[in-house]
């Protein structure tokens, strides 16, 4: 069922649908342009695609709104977007905004935007909601009364495109996976990056980090404060901390491993020792780790745990005490689907897979790719000279380590579909018209 009037927000995720049915993206945002006399005007929508690449929707193509789902007509022009002068990003930079009522009422921060059908293929925003300042007295907790509005019943008391608030926004990729938001927040302007990236919890920016590409993770990380750094670096899993922080400045990196928690900065330093293309320095320090006299019952309940990467649990080490690494005496693997078939009081040092030989700390990153494919493991552990257990390499870490750094970024730049999907001018670029210059993105 299509519908002539949405809000904006709950686009957000929607699955665009091309004319066989079949699914071909999701909306990330919605493209506005101001006008003059009248209500900004719907151009379009930016669109994710397999590979990670937004690009852009034209409103024109979109047949049917409703239900979830957003129905086009004709095939997607797989160009990566980019933002042109005058356009703006209804998500990313109008959400937030604070707003003065014309009727002298007060001020207010704009929540979420109608569009509206006024014309067979011709959208503008219709409605804002508003969101009021608390008010002495007020029965809300922490919020003020909200208010509908008309486009011309605000005045803007920012500039075309200055953002403000980015709670909104953030709240708004909350259902986001990390690698989603990681890809969302590169999106945005700088500015609006790091406004969203305070908006977010410790944990959260630290699971958005280990899905950005290197020199961004560097740059966003060195744009925090230093106490937020250590906080964010504190929840991230230690090699992937210790990847981030040998690419700082050795004067910035020690300054953030002396205010981390004393125990998350002893594995990252414990990491840092080794050689990057390493076992040492591949593994991670934080596998699943019990004595031989452990259940399967206990192994099961360990690995159900749901802040566990998939890889880590995969398998769990058996060793003698102590049970953090360095360890005592590695006895072995025990691999979950092997722990299914047994009864849940059976132990698990009665299961170990004996045909699992573990790697050395110094042995190079190609010896356990090749070790790692070769018998079709998720992971391996990794022994000091006195086999006590140190750490296991995952599948993940040495498909890191092997792929290009730009990897998340690279996609299949040809692979482009009816390049007739045009945008329409911006008042910026027909000003530019007028005055003899070629605007940006026009030739």
């Amino acid at each position: 069922m299509s519908t002539s009037r949405v809000f904006a927000a709950r686009l957000v995720g929607c699955s665009v649908f091309d004319p066989n049915g079949d699914r071909v993206g999701k909306v990330r945002d919605v493209l506005v342009v101001e006008r003059a006399d009248d209500s900004p005007r719907v151009i379009g929508m930016i669109a994710e695609v397999p590979g990670k690449r937004h690009v852009f929707l034209s409103i024109g193509r979109v047949t049917s709104i409703g239900s979830g789902q957003i129905i086009t007509t004709g095939l997607l022009n797989l160009r990566r977007f980019e933002q042109r002068g005058g356009e703006i990003r209804v998500m990313a930079e109008l959400l937030g905004r604070k707003v003065a009522l014309a009727d002298g009422s007060g001020e207010a921060q704009i929540e979420d935007v109608a569009i509206e059908e006024v014309d067979i293929g011709e959208w503008e925003i219709s409605q804002l909601f508003l969101r009021r300042p608390k008010t002495t007295g007020s029965p809300l907790f922490g919020k003020g009364p909200t208010d509908f509005a008309a486009w011309n019943e605000i005045k803007q008391n920012v500039r075309t495109g200055e953002a403000q608030s980015a709670t909104q926004l953030a709240a708004s990729f909350s259902d986001l996976l990390p690698s989603d938001l990681a890809n969302a927040m590169l999106e945005l302007p700088e500015q609006r990056m790091m406004e969203v990236a305070e908006e977010l919890s410790d944990d959260r920016l630290a699971d958005v980090l280990e899905e950005m590409p290197e020199k961004e993770q560097v740059d966003l990380l060195n744009k925090l404060d230093d106490n937020r750094a250590a906080d964010v670096l504190d929840q991230m899993q230690p090699d992937d901390a210790a990847d981030l922080i040998a690419h700082l400045s050795d004067e910035r990196g020690e300054t953030l491993l002396d205010l981390m928690e004393p125990e998350e900065a002893e594995d990252v330093r414990f990491l840092l020792s080794y050689d990057s293309d390493t076992a040492g320095g591949l593994m991670t320090t934080e596998p699943i780790i019990v004595s031989a006299d452990a259940t399967v019952a206990e192994g099961l309940a360990l690995i159900r745990r749901h802040e566990l990467a998939p890889a880590l649990g995969a398998a769990i080490c058996v060793t003698l005490p102590p049970y953090e690494p360095p360890t005592g005496r590695l006895l072995g693997m025990v691999h979950f689907q092997r722990m299914l078939r047994y009864p849940p009081n059976e132990r698990l040092g009665a299961l170990i897979d004996q045909s699992l030989e573990p790697v050395r700390s110094s042995t190079t990153a190609a010896e356990v790719s090749r070790i790692l494919a070769s018998y079709d493991l998720v992971s391996v552990p990794v022994v000091d000279d006195n086999h006590r257990l140190l750490g296991v390499v995952t599948i993940d870490d040495v498909l890191d380590h092997l792929l290009p750094d730009d990897w998340r970024s690279t996609t299949d730049e040809s692979a482009s579909f009816d390049d007739t999907s045009t945008r329409p001018l911006t008042i910026v670029q027909q000003k530019a018209i007028r005055a003899g210059r070629s605007p940006r993105g026009i030739s």
